[in-house]
């Protein structure tokens, strides 16, 4: 499978301005791909002020992520803030070239910054089902808590679209090699860079680990798409070879 990685700055609470400018990158891909995968809230930044900025599911930015998976034919998944029964969500989507959407609401919400007293937590583990892979979809904070995101699916992809700042950059470069040897699957952390409006610097590290932990696209600071080709059946030979998750702890989540 082919997959973009959107590496972006976004301009604040500005929903039209970002499609703007990702509809630009977007058109600048030049390969045929299969996914192309935007930050974590990409249309507005990581705010707080939801009763701003929340879109429903049947407004602009959910309609341009269909259009662009119809003229692009490729999925195309990324998280915004969308309102729904009262509440709002920080939802990732999984768009597919036909249209259809399947998505995750974020269950890790950040207290650090206040994003638990202004969104509701999901509580379902989300794997979308993809031109034969299987994708398990996260969202930023989600990276610190392995046993959510547990391969007890036999997913092949490990996905997560962040918007994670410098200062514990370390962190998430090392929580996502973490995620991957221990989950035996591909791993994609896409972040933004740039400041935001609460001074808060972002220098990317989007990038791409295989299932033993090694680096297919080494951390990026800079802006930018990057595109990456997996291989699912060489991985498939990998676990055979080395059957650790027939070995896991068997567990159940409880809220």
């Amino acid at each position: 499978m082919k997959i973009a990685l959107i590496q972006s700055d976004l301009v604040w609470e500005d929903a039209q301005v970002n499609r703007i400018n990702l509809n630009a990158k977007i058109g600048k891909i030049c390969d045929d791909v299969d996914l192309i995968v935007l930050p974590e809230m990409f249309s507005t930044g990581f705010t707080m002020k939801a009763s701003e900025v929340a879109e429903t599911m049947q407004e602009k930015t959910v309609q341009w992520m269909k259009e662009m998976a119809e003229a692009n034919n490729c999925a195309i998944a990324g998280s915004l803030i969308i309102s729904e029964n009262k509440e709002y969500y920080n939802r990732l989507l999984f768009v597919f070239p036909s249209g259809e959407i399947q998505y995750y609401d974020k269950r890790h919400l950040f207290t650090l910054a206040g994003e638990d007293k202004v969104y509701t937590a999901g509580s379902k583990k989300q794997i979308v089902y993809y031109l034969g892979w299987k994708i398990c979809l996260q969202i930023c904070y989600d990276l610190r808590f392995p046993v959510f995101a547990r391969n007890v699916e036999n997913y092949d992809l490990l996905l997560y679209v962040a918007n994670w700042p410098k200062v514990r950059i370390n962190a998430w470069d090392i929580l996502l090699k973490a995620r991957a040897v221990e989950n035996l699957s591909y791993t994609i952390g896409v972040n933004r860079i740039g400041l935001d409006a609460n001074n808060h610097q972002y220098n990317g590290h989007s990038q791409v680990i295989d299932f033993l932990g090694n680096p297919i696209l080494e951390p990026q600071e800079n802006e930018g798409v990057f595109i990456v080709n997996l291989d699912r059946n060489i991985m498939l030979e990998t676990r055979k070879k080395v059957d650790f998750l027939s070995d896991k702890d068997v567990f159940e989540i409880k809220d």
